[in-house]
């Protein structure tokens, strides 16, 4: 990558769109206002898993203020499916979710019938008036339920098991049968979810006499939505413009296709005027994606010096009720990325998909990859101790050099993923993280009772892959004044895409950074196509993209100085925002305006980046409560070319905190009905400002991908992929003198409790 004299990539500026969210001048879902707006409120089951009688709404029709009640009769008789948008496998199709229920229900907060009132709250009061009659079954809530006892979810499907994934390398029974040393255990993450600080809302307009839809609040991947809305609803794609507006994050729970994107879009169209609904605390743990429920065993084959034969394992995952638009993923993760930053030649993962009688999953930062690298890095720890080798050392001795690289991971069928490690050292991040943490004097704490509480620390090594493809396109605009709109296919999820793509965009245009008038995004009519923001693409994806558009632009540019100042194009100079040509002639971009200068790019790639790194903490454990206190926590990742190194940062800090939230707290509990019994902030645990310890996070850029012309790597999801796994490790440190080992998530104070009880009944047994 070439990069000119500003040099804006690199540097810690502030976040441009900051100051317009701080000064109150955001524009969400609910600031949006649109003469004659009416509000939407959606009936949900309150049955896991039952057969509907009957749905009788004449009642709720008849209320003042209620405009519309909008029921499978009325969207039917094919009643739309919601289908996979990534790792499509054909045999799905028949578990896909219907976008309102109209012959069972199969999850508690399941869409039934929807409201349209004068206000929300005549839409919620007009809900309690809608006469339902649901034939209770039998609710499924485990795996092994699932695939053992009588209940099907689809009567026409004659198992609950959706599809089975393999990730394979090499030949792991063979390093099994050679191997010194072998060790099998099974471990358990909780399910739990994104709660982003806003919930999902969204506002439709309908225009009668264009046969126009609009629709506000998509977010991630709009053109995604458009195309699923207009098929779903029978119009031209022309026909549907998606608008993101501003967002309280998403960490990739939100902005799929949900029924909610259907029906609310639905109803506007019904009803002839701009319908909005805003999903409450208790619709969003009910109803959103969830996410990271796995039972998973993993077993590990070394030489008796520690060096890595073989890993192989079976994992379950709840699937919910549902297959819904990205629910394989965290599966095929789960697959492909079990062998981590590690140089292991043989691997099968198997990976059972599950239903259930719950909230369908998704993805949620870092998915599959913060549950298979709590099963792998606590194996490690428990691997390293029964063969006598230092856990710092056993990993080390394993982790994938330079010279390795690309390294290739797992294939997973029958999806056919195939994937490589791009570029790394990966020992380096380690090494690093140690230095920061000050393992060597630390270390002596292990396992010391200092004023009632165990100490311990704990780490964990781990890759991050970003940068989906397939592509992404940016479209730039010379304004007049001779400023640069930048308008871009990707979508503003709270990460700070404004800032790192006007960063880009000056240096890819070698002008001022205040020339680039602004970076427009999350609409569909910006960029003829667009992909959105989901597994750490948006700098690699829509940065490159960038690249190439300024290149294209600049020889636009170049023609147009050229005319004017009467030389060859080749000879045009564009710097500072001014066009020179050799004999000193000069015209700003300004004057250029007027001739429509504009220019496309677009950047492919079916190769992903890995970024890496590794992670340490300190934790004292209580053993009278079993309260977990993490004392500090140290993380160092290598994350190619960093664009800024503040919000990077603030990325990884955030992450790690969400991944704090799932090793020690976040859990949705089902009972055997079904039921949530978590569905409000009293009961889902979430981290606060006093559960944070000090965090420490250092960044390198020592090893940039080869990948793209940033040379820029995914950074959003890896401060959250390890933590599970090292604070984990460090409890077990911390508790080895009572020969506790967690093998479950959370770590609560209840759980964890328990087991040191069960530890010492069993010692004195």
């Amino acid at each position: 990558m070439k990069q000119g004299k500003n040099a804006f990539i690199g540097n810690a500026i502030d976040r441009v769109e900051d100051l317009r969210l701080l000064r109150g001048k955001g524009q969400f879902v609910d600031d949006l206002a649109r003469e004659g707006l009416l509000h939407a409120a959606i009936l949900r089951s309150s049955v896991a898993h039952g057969r509907i009688r009957s749905v009788d709404v004449s009642a709720t029709r008849m209320l003042p203020g209620v405009h519309a009640v909008i029921t499978a009769h009325d969207v039917g008789p094919a009643i739309p499916t919601i289908p996979l948008r990534q790792d499509a496998i054909a045999t799905l199709q028949r578990l896909e979710q219907p976008v309102i229920a109209h012959d069972k229900v199969r999850y508690v907060g399941e869409p039934i019938a929807v409201v349209i009132a004068d206000s929300a709250a005549s839409a919620e009061d007009a809900l309690e008036t809608i006469e339902l009659d649901i034939e209770m079954l039998p609710a499924v809530t485990s795996w092994d339920a699932a695939l053992h006892g009588p209940v099907r979810l689809f009567e026409t499907v004659d198992t609950n098991l959706a599809c089975e994934l393999r990730g394979a390398k090499g030949d792991a029974d063979a390093a099994f049968r050679n191997a010194d040393y072998k060790r099998r255990e099974r471990f358990h993450v909780q399910r739990h979810t994104a709660v982003p600080m806003e919930p999902r809302g969204l506002l439709a307009e309908w225009d009668v006499e264009r046969g126009t839809l609009t629709v506000w609040g998509a977010a991630k991947v709009p053109f995604a939505i458009r195309k699923l809305l207009s098929r779903h609803l029978g119009l031209p794609e022309a026909a549907v413009t998606v608008m993101e507006s501003d967002i309280g994050s998403g960490f990739g729970v939100r902005g799929e296709y949900y029924p909610e994107d259907f029906l609310i879009p639905f109803a506007a169209r019904a009803v002839g005027r701009p319908v909005r609904w805003i999903e409450d605390r208790r619709e969003h743990l009910l109803a959103t994606n969830h996410a990271r429920e796995v039972d998973g065993e993993l077993e590990i084959a070394c030489r008796r010096d520690g060096t890595i034969l073989g890993l192989r394992g079976r994992a379950y995952v709840d699937m919910g009720a549902y297959i819904r638009t990205n629910a394989v993923t965290p599966a095929r993760n789960i697959a492909q990325v079990v062998s981590g930053p590690y140089r292991v030649p043989n691997v099968r993962m198997d990976v059972s998909m599950v239903m259930s009688n719950k909230t369908p999953v998704g993805t949620y930062r870092g998915p599959g990859r913060f549950e298979v690298d709590f099963f792998r890095e606590r194996l490690f720890d428990m691997a390293a101790r029964d063969l006598g080798i230092d856990r710092v050392d056993f990993r080390r001795r394993n982790l994938v050099a330079a010279a390795e690289m690309p390294y290739p991971l797992p294939t997973v069928m029958p999806l056919d993923s195939a994937t490589e490690c791009d570029s790394g050292d990966y020992a380096t991040t380690l090494d690093r993280c140690l230095a920061e943490i000050d393992w060597p004097d630390k270390v002596k704490l292990q396992g010391r009772l200092i004023d009632g509480r165990y100490h311990g620390l704990g780490v964990g090594c781990y890759i991050e892959g970003g940068a989906s493809g397939p592509r992404e396109n940016v479209r730039l605009v010379v304004e007049p004044g001779g400023d640069i709109s930048v308008y871009v296919g990707s979508s503003a999820v709270g990460q700070g895409l404004e800032t790192a793509l006007t960063q880009i965009a000056a240096d890819a245009l070698e002008i001022p950074i205040g020339r680039i008038r602004g970076v427009f995004h999350g609409s569909t009519t910006y960029v003829r196509e667009g992909y959105g923001s989901y597994g750490s693409r948006s700098v690699v994806m829509g940065g490159s993209a960038i690249w190439a558009a300024a290149a294209n632009l600049k020889a636009i540019i170049r023609r147009a100085a050229a005319e004017r100042l009467k030389c060859p194009p080749e000879a045009i100079e564009i710097l500072d925002g001014v066009a020179r040509s050799a004999d000193g002639g000069a015209i700003a971009l300004g004057a250029l305006a007027g001739d429509g200068l504009e220019a496309e790019g677009s950047f492919a790639s079916d190769k992903r980046t890995y970024s890496y790194g590794a992670h340490a903490a300190h934790v004292a454990v209580d053993p009278r409560t079993g309260h977990v206190s993490v004392i500090e926590y140290v993380a160092v990742e290598d994350v190619g070319r960093i664009i800024n190194p503040k919000m990077l940062h603030s990325q990884t800090v955030g992450a790690i905190v969400q991944g704090l939230g799932g090793a020690l707290l976040e859990h949705l509990i089902y009972d055997d009905s079904g039921q949530l019994l978590t569905a409000t902030f009293a009961d889902y645990l979430l981290p606060t400002t006093s559960d944070v310890p000090n965090i420490r996070v250092v960044t390198l850029e020592e090893r940039p991908s080869p990948n793209n012309p940033l040379g820029a790597k995914g950074a959003g999801e890896g401060g959250i992929i390890p933590v599970g796994g090292v604070i984990a490790n460090a409890v077990a440190a911390a508790l080895a003198p009572l020969k506790v080992e967690p093998r479950e998530l959370p770590i609560s104070p209840a759980r964890l409790w328990a087991l040191i009880a069960q530890t010492r009944q069993a010692d004195r047994r």
